[in-house]
């Protein structure tokens, strides 16, 4: 009986946490550029009552085998990289991605970090950043007397001044892509890192070999469907109940067993 109670103990567990991770979705619902986790669940060792091929007691040998599970765990959470909407903001310095690709953004000890949040800001040299002062790579600066920004979907950025008519070029912004993004740690701050099972980054003009393109002006919402996650929500706390009523019924029967001897 008390492998009952321990079944039941892994899928308490693993329910709480597809509740957190709901949970999670569910907060970032208006983060930009976020990306919601789907969690993966895998049974257990199982204990042979019974082989399969035993032909000792009856003499005709039995197809099946009698196997008893001992649970479940989680034993991963997936990031989806679906497409969120495309949100128009008015903001010359807003920039969303329409397809595959990251922004590059360079961390201060030098490394890079990887974001699908485009919305920028300049600093006090001219620079692209985001809200944590990570710079867009590769740099440019944005000159003081520039009067418009223009960034066009194959990641050209030029400015007009005053003094101008025609639009001066002053950099290019580049996308980075990997074979399987869904391996990226997200680091928070809507920003990842690249490991193992993600792969190398490949770095490619916005537009070119299957990277997307980017969209001036306009942010990339989260990609999560709150009706989903409410479903998902009411289905998790459904197991939940039903696995507590199962350590309930193991503690009644123990129960009885106690109260044979009386």
């Amino acid at each position: 009986m008390d492998k009952t109670l321990r079944t039941a103990a892994t899928g308490l567990t693993a329910q709480q946490r597809y509740v957190e991770i709901i949970s999670n979705n569910i907060a970032n619902v208006n983060t930009t550029g976020f990306k919601k986790n789907r969690p993966e669940f895998q049974d257990l060792l199982y204990e042979t009552l019974k082989p399969a091929g035993n032909t000792a007691r009856t003499g005709v040998e039995p197809l099946n085998e009698v196997q008893i599970g001992s649970g479940v765990e989680l034993v991963a959470t997936t990031k989806m990289f679906k497409q969120g909407d495309l949100q128009q903001t008015n903001n010359h310095l807003d920039m969303a991605i329409s397809g595959e690709g990251f922004f590059v953004m360079r961390k201060p000890d030098n490394t890079l970090a990887y974001t699908r949040d485009g919305s920028f800001k300049m600093d006090r040299n001219g620079t692209l950043v985001n809200a944590q002062g990570l710079v867009l790579d590769p740099g440019f600066r944005i000159p003081s007397e520039a009067t418009e920004v223009q960034v066009s979907r194959d990641g050209v950025v030029s400015v007009l001044t005053e003094n101008s008519t025609e639009a001066q070029t002053i950099g290019q912004i580049e996308l980075a892509r990997f074979i399987n993004p869904a391996g990226l740690k997200a680091a928070g701050d809507n920003v990842f890192l690249p490991t193992p099972g993600s792969g190398q980054p490949v770095i490619e003009q916005p537009g070119k070999n299957n990277t997307g393109a980017i969209y001036q002006s306009h942010l990339e919402n989260s990609n999560v469907d709150i009706v989903d996650e409410m479903v998902n929500m009411i289905t998790a706390q459904r197991a939940y109940e039903l696995n507590s009523k199962s350590v309930k019924t193991a503690d009644d029967i123990l129960n009885t067993a106690v109260s044979l001897k009386r």
